[in-house]
């Protein structure tokens, strides 16, 4: 009863607004995309989640994404990589992608910024530092 009642508790903050909205993660850890998945989908956000640059393409079919966020450092291709590639489809062009990293160089934030990211957070992150730049990007 008491996993019902918490699960209950967290339905009944999300955010309408966000419920019809979809965010695809990309990260290799899976402790990061558990966090960060969690956090999304407690905000009521639909989630999809690749465990590397080429493991997230399977999601760049058309489907609405109002948001990518990915890391830098990943097997197979990385996340600049996978920015370039997002920014040649139509499709996505416009979306906001934030840059999730351990990286704090201003190199890297350039390469990333000159590759079509739109912003960039940090690891270790708090989860309401997350949703505020989400909401920040996507309004």
């Amino acid at each position: 009863m008491l996993v019902l009642q918490t699960l209950f508790n967290q339905n009944n903050n999300l955010n309408p607004r966000n419920m019809s909205k979809t965010i695809l993660i990309v990260d290799d850890s899976e402790s990061i995309r558990e966090v960060v998945s969690f956090t999304l989908e407690n905000e009521g956000f639909n989630v999809l989640v690749g465990i590397d640059g080429k493991d997230a393409q399977k999601f760049l079919n058309g489907d609405k994404i109002d948001l990518v966020i990915t890391d830098l450092h990943m097997p197979e291709m990385d996340g600049i990589e996978l920015i370039k590639v997002i920014r040649q489809l139509p499709a996505y062009k416009m979306v906001p992608i934030l840059f999730l990293t351990t990286e704090s160089q201003t190199e890297k934030k350039m390469e990333a910024k000159d590759a079509g990211a739109t912003g960039w957070i940090i690891k270790p992150f708090v989860p309401a530092k997350l949703i505020a730049a989400i909401n920040k990007v996507m309004n």
